[in-house]
């Protein structure tokens, strides 16, 4: 793994085994939550997703950005820059890129993938939330939310909204709910394999689709 920088974003990069340039491969982004952010980079090289991960996306382009601001929505056009970035690569297939991200991380999943459902195959937000009746504009991607049932930081029902607010407007989106898990539902998720099988499998099929806003009359 290296750590790389883009503008003022510092980042982590794990390369798939017998990586080759002239190859395509599946991206996935992580996103951290609150715990992770600042300067210091070893807090994302050592972070929990790359080693519980490591033998699931083995065939994977894998990298996660730290936020060095108070929140991912400080600095979140950059942020939006670092995607398309990092999405533009020669090696990455573009149709097979993948957001994931938990609590801040998770915040900021759903909202990117509302920003800009055209980059993404499919989405993994981990007891996050969102701007649920926005939710049309991610029915054209696979989505794959997780919750702890017993949060007590972000509550489950913040999950549960922003899924059925996708499936109410024609999406597929599932959500998972650990029993007895409080706030840390990254753990379990990592080391789901059916997650990551499922993940790989997505492929974009972007169509614009439109807010709940999209049709209200504007004054002023």
């Amino acid at each position: 793994m290296e750590i790389l920088r883009y503008e003022q974003l510092d980042y982590v990069c794990r390369l798939p085994e017998n990586f080759n340039e002239q190859e395509k491969y599946p991206l996935v982004i992580y996103l951290h939550g609150a715990g992770g952010r600042g300067r210091d980079t070893q807090l994302i090289y050592t972070h929990p997703f790359f080693s519980d991960t490591a033998r699931f996306l083995k065939g994977a382009v894998s990298v996660a950005p730290q936020c060095y601001a108070d929140s991912w929505f400080n600095i979140f056009e950059q942020l939006q820059r670092f995607i398309e970035y990092v999405s533009g690569q020669s090696y990455i297939d573009a149709t097979r890129v993948y957001l994931i991200g938990a609590s801040m991380g998770g915040y900021a999943t759903w909202q990117m993938a509302m920003a800009r459902p055209e980059l993404f195959a499919a989405v993994v937000p981990i007891c996050g939330g969102g701007m649920y009746w926005n939710g049309a504009r991610l029915v054209n991607m696979g989505v794959w939310a997780f919750h702890g049932e017993s949060d007590p930081v972000v509550f489950c029902e913040e999950s549960k909204k922003m899924v059925k607010s996708v499936n109410d407007n024609g999406g597929n989106a599932k959500l998972t709910v650990y029993e007895g898990v409080e706030h840390n539902a990254w753990s379990p998720t990592f080391c789901n394999e059916e997650l990551w099988i499922w993940l790989l499998k997505q492929k974009a099929h972007y169509k614009e689709t439109k807010s709940a806003y999209d049709n209200v009359k504007q004054f002023g």
